[in-house]
């Protein structure tokens, strides 16, 4: 795909939305920009009748083959206000890349990478004043590809739209940067091999809000998965990857198919062995956690994500039993990995990695016709 030219149609003074000048009411995923970008495809002219517009309820067809069979993924990624005031993305070619492997695992048309890339300059430029300039916010981008032919029947789509909002976001757990409460599942599942684990998709997320309630419930924050099927091997928490620190060396479970390969997950491994620390991704089971917790040798847990970015956890239920991780304090590496990534998202950090692009600078028109 070409890069094409993104025709703009601004929303009117009366379309315009009330910003939350309030950051510390935002919260997350509440509030929207005025306007969002999509593009559609069909088998006859590709991607077509692309644009950016005033923000508008979606029209679908009661058909979709997305409302019926599922055939739609997502991705989530964030703008920052950082130094000198820019606009910084950070590695945004992860998010494409992702996007496309969920879609082919969907049997979904994919998207070029750089048509990704100038969508989501071009919304978020044009968009600007809705990004926070607050160093614990950011503006959330969620791109989403659906298959919209109007068709019962389980198929593979024809008919797709891709499409861009943008919306301002604070904290994404109430307890911000502090240690979360972990329940451990031990009859539902998120994934299996061969499955939708690695996708990025709707049904995953639907899939975990039975046990997800299960939790709140008996008081905690998120749930922690295991293996779909001996019940004892550690995959992923919640919305997150997972890390353990044992004895100094940093352990994740590995990439299998079950879990989701996370852009901020392999953002920490890379930035731990910079920092000459050991990581092993490797399969740990439950029982070998709970057992280096009670002796002491479970340094710290930490969850990774856009969202949160780091989450420590400072409590581990696992069958009715209560462990504790680091006093329930925030642990040394997840505070300098906090610290470090959210510096380096604000451009604020010596980006060794060419992972961040500021694009305050650019003209949004210029990018909207594929100039820069």
């Amino acid at each position: 795909m070409p890069i094409r030219r993104i025709p703009i149609r601004r929303a009117r003074p009366n379309q315009l939305r009330t910003k939350q000048t309030d950051y510390s009411k935002l919260g997350f995923g509440q509030y929207f920009s005025d306007h969002f970008f999509a593009t559609e495809f069909d088998r006859v002219n590709e991607w077509h009748m692309t644009r950016i517009e005033p923000w508008r309820l979606l029209q679908i067809d009661a058909a979709a083959i997305c409302l019926h069979y599922g055939q739609e993924v997502f991705e989530g990624l964030k703008a920052y206000r950082g130094k000198d005031g820019g606009i910084y993305l950070f590695r945004w070619q992860k998010n494409a890349t992702r996007l496309n492997s969920s879609a082919d695992r969907l049997m979904m048309e994919t998207v070029d990478p750089e048509f990704f890339g100038q969508a989501v300059k071009t919304l978020v430029l044009l968009e600007q004043d809705w990004v926070p300039n607050d160093s614990e916010c950011s503006l959330y981008i969620r791109p989403t590809l659906i298959a919209t032919d109007p068709f019962l029947g389980v198929r593979p789509g024809d008919e797709y739209a891709f499409y861009v909002i943008v919306g301002p976001v604070g904290a994404y757990y109430p307890e911000g940067f502090n240690p979360i409460r972990i329940w451990v599942s031990e009859e539902d599942v998120r994934a299996v091999k061969g499955g939708l684990g690695e996708a990025k998709t709707a049904a995953n997320y639907a899939h975990s809000l039975c046990a997800q309630q299960k939790a709140q419930k008996l008081g905690y924050t998120q749930v922690l998965w295991l293996d779909a099927i001996e019940h004892r091997w550690v995959e992923e928490v919640g919305t997150m990857n997972i890390f353990f620190r044992i004895n100094d060396e940093v352990v994740t479970p590995p990439l299998a198919g079950t879990i989701l390969p996370g852009i901020t997950r392999d953002s920490v491994i890379t930035i731990c062995k910079h920092w000459g620390i050991k990581v092993t991704e490797r399969t740990i089971s439950i029982n070998e956690v709970i057992a280096l917790a009670k002796s002491g040798e479970l340094q710290e847990v930490f969850g990774s994500g856009t969202a949160a970015v780091i989450s420590p956890v400072g409590v581990l239920s696992h069958k009715g039993e209560e462990v504790t991780i680091n006093g329930n304090q925030t642990g040394e590496l997840s505070q300098r990995l906090f610290e470090y990534l959210t510096r380096l998202q604000r451009g604020e950090e010596d980006d060794i990695f060419g992972w961040v692009e500021r694009i305050d600078h650019l003209d949004v028109e210029k990018v909207a016709r594929g100039e820069f």
